[in-house]
């Protein structure tokens, strides 16, 4: 049965052509499987509660007739200024037009949320766009730029809010400078969602073609019910393809956890257990509870331009198992600074268990794809990775304290997993490029620009004076079924067939990595020097065997044997202006008489690589990298393969162009291939 929709149409309809529903939540109250919703172009303001699943053979498929032209949003029009004078407005709302939460009385809170500014759920937004939060009148009547955003021009426009609570109503003040907000289009968020079940287990809904914005979600931590303006809400199948999604108070797309009964934000409201012990609880529990690959993920999003966001644009944990994120634009995620914490990313997914990233395009993030706990069987291939290392910054800004770790950013960070974790066919060209905070990485084949970072650190829990190793799950290969608990001993690392180039680092940013790296923390190194030598000082796997003979279990003499870094390996490797490899560093090339230069370029038609690399680059061919041989990740003992189980050869290229058996390092095939259009 196929329901229709149009916000123009008359109130009382049936769902039928000659009379819609002029509501999407109408037609999601009864649609069944194998429906489709058709959903006219309007400006729908509601958060859709689907009642009903699919099935694997009969979807509901919730469709915009015209692409991007029907809008779902959380947030309705602000009206009845009054002229505060000097570019200053307020205007009152009753508060009993909240029917969920007040976002102007809720503050975003949660785990591992650093609240170094005081922050409101909701947000004021002037012909879309959202306003900067402030926390006094005086300083919507004086406005003063902000030296963390990624726009500093815009951080003057700003809004304040109080409550009165005699009157029940939310008083709001703004600086529009020249603007008369009577005669602009100013909205302010209501609802904590756009699209989204109540419920769980409302599986196998499709969303495709809408514009999806302006939603007064909450911080999303792996330990909380992790709130997006899309959320399929712990269940199974879901495809959102072809939307547009911005401007979420916190994040866009979620695909992560139920709230778990005694386990929401523990750590916030019970100090004695930390953190990381809480999520190693949430895990079990979950388990425990039905978490498994026949109940839950397996999503889709594909093709969907992610923007503006808060904290992420998708986020995840658990709940987006087996998911395939493909084809999206992620962009300008975390752009105002004005909230830092361990949950920050184009990307940030817990518990990536057999997620495929592959042909996105990712750039102007705080940090652009953070995969942390249980990235086993995780591949992040064939993206295109810029500008998600800090602003440009003019100045050293005091915010960039090394303790808000979010703040900073690279294009890929790896935390405390085990592995396998395959990167491969990527064009990586932030300033840093990897922090593998980790163990069971194999990278090939990539154009890798920036620096690697955490190497052999950043696993440990920050105690002060005390050990504080951390212990994270792994699990069954493509299972969801805890195997084991370990921490790490680093190493068990893959580098084949790359590129690095060495860019020069900016002068402001310069002063931060250092303070990032000698400030003891253990969070960050701080390196931006390009290369594989950040390993120097760990072992090949030849020597690491030998650590192991004549060895015979209990009897034997005592040895670190089983506490040393796990060892390296390395082959086909490219280094460029200064890069430099590895001590042991095998078969490589190091390229020390030209000068490479890489920029990004945006055309009418899309993005290119302005690049010399592919004029100098030698001709000399490496042997084509597979599954055998890289071999396993050493803690799950599972192979780096396909979801399926079966073997992966890297004879595809960022284009899917074909490699012959000898090939040149980096992402494509051939040298040709660097002139075509990237995304």
């Amino acid at each position: 049965m196929i329901l229709y929709v149009d916000s123009h149409a008359k109130p009382g309809g049936d769902g039928s052509k000659e009379r819609p529903f002029v509501s999407i939540q109408a037609a999601a109250d009864i649609a069944a499987p194998g429906d489709e919703v058709l959903v006219s172009p309007g400006v729908y303001r509601e958060n859709v509660n689907p009642k009903n699943a699919g099935t694997p053979e009969q979807r509901i498929v919730y469709r915009s007739v015209e692409p991007l032209g029907a809008v779902i949003t959380g947030a309705e029009t602000l009206t009845g200024w009054k002229d505060e004078g000097q570019g200053v407005w307020s205007v009152r709302v009753s508060n009993e037009v909240f029917k969920e939460r007040n976002p102007y009385a809720t503050r975003v809170s949660g785990d591992w949320f650093i609240a170094f500014f005081v922050a409101h759920t909701g947000d004021v937004f002037l012909n879309g766009k959202s306003l900067y939060e402030v926390t006094s009148l005086d300083a919507v009547k004086h406005p003063a730029a902000s030296p963390v955003s990624w726009d500093p021009a815009f951080s003057t426009w700003v809004w304040y809010t109080e409550q009165d609570e005699a009157a029940r109503e939310t008083v709001f003040y703004a600086n529009f400078h020249d603007k008369d907000p009577n005669s602009e289009n100013v909205e302010f968020t209501l609802r904590s969602a756009c699209f989204a079940p109540e419920k769980e287990g409302v599986g196998y809904i499709t969303l495709s073609g809408f514009t999806v914005c302006k939603a007064a979600t909450q911080w999303a931590p792996p330990t909380a019910y992790q709130e997006g303006m899309i959320a399929p809400h712990w269940s199974k199948g879901w495809i959102i393809e072809d939307c547009e999604v911005y401007e979420s108070k916190c994040s866009g797309i979620s695909l992560g956890k139920y709230r778990q009964k005694g386990n929401d934000n523990k750590w916030l409201h019970w100090k004695y257990k930390d953190g990381t012990q809480t999520e190693r609880e949430c895990i079990c529990q979950a388990q425990a509870e039905g978490w498994s690959k026949e109940t839950i993920g397996s999503h889709i999003v594909r093709r969907c331009n992610i923007h503006d966001c808060g904290q992420t644009g998708i986020v995840g944990h658990l709940g987006g198992v087996f998911s395939v994120i493909e084809d999206c634009h992620i962009h300008h995620i975390n752009n105002k600074q004005n909230m830092a914490g361990a949950e920050i990313g184009g990307i940030k997914m817990h518990a990536a268990i057999d997620v495929i990233i592959r042909r996105n395009h990712i750039h102007h993030c705080t940090r652009g794809i953070w995969l942390d706990w249980q990235a086993q069987g995780t591949r992040v291939t064939r993206n295109f990775f810029h500008d998600n290392t800090a602003p440009q910054l003019t100045e050293v800004p005091e915010v960039l304290d090394p303790s808000l770790f979010s703040g900073v950013g690279e294009d890929v960070f790896v935390e405390v997993s085990h592995g396998p974790t395959l990167i491969d066919n990527n064009i990586l060209l932030s300033e840093r490029a990897l922090k593998l905070a980790c163990q069971g990485v194999a990278v090939v084949h990539n154009l890798v620009a920036g620096s690697l970072v955490d190497i052999g650190i950043g696993t440990n829990n920050g105690a002060k004076t005390m050990d504080s190793p951390r212990y994270t799950p792994y699990h069954l290969p493509h299972r969801t079924e805890v195997a084991g608990f370990m921490t790490f001993l680093h190493g068990d690392a893959r580098f084949y067939n790359n590129i690095f180039v060495q860019q020069q680092i900016r002068p402001a940013l310069k002063p931060v990595m250092d303070a990032m790296g000698g400030d003891g923390s253990g969070w960050d190194d701080g390196n931006y020097k390009v290369g594989t030598h950040r390993y120097n000082g760990y072992q090949t796997f030849e020597e690491w065997d030998k650590e192991f003979e004549g060895y015979c279990g209990m009897g034997s003499e005592p040895s670190d044997r089983y506490y040393i870094h796990l060892p390296v390996w390395t082959g086909g490797n490219v280094f460029f202006n200064g890069a430099k490899p590895w001590e042991k560093e095998g078969n490589f090339l190091e390229d020390t008489a030209h000068e490479i230069t890489i920029a990004v370029k945006e055309c009418e038609d899309g993005w290119y690589l302005e690049t010399n690399l592919y004029e100098v680059l030698a001709a000399k061919a490496f042997p084509v990298i597979d599954t055998e041989a890289l071999g396993m990740a050493f803690e799950p003992e599972q192979r780096f393969e396909n979801p399926d189980g079966s073997d992966i050869r890297f004879d595809e290229d960022y284009f899917g162009e074909h490699r012959e058996n000898a090939c040149i390092a980096g992402p494509f095939a051939s040298k040709s291939e660097a002139e075509r259009k990237l995304f």
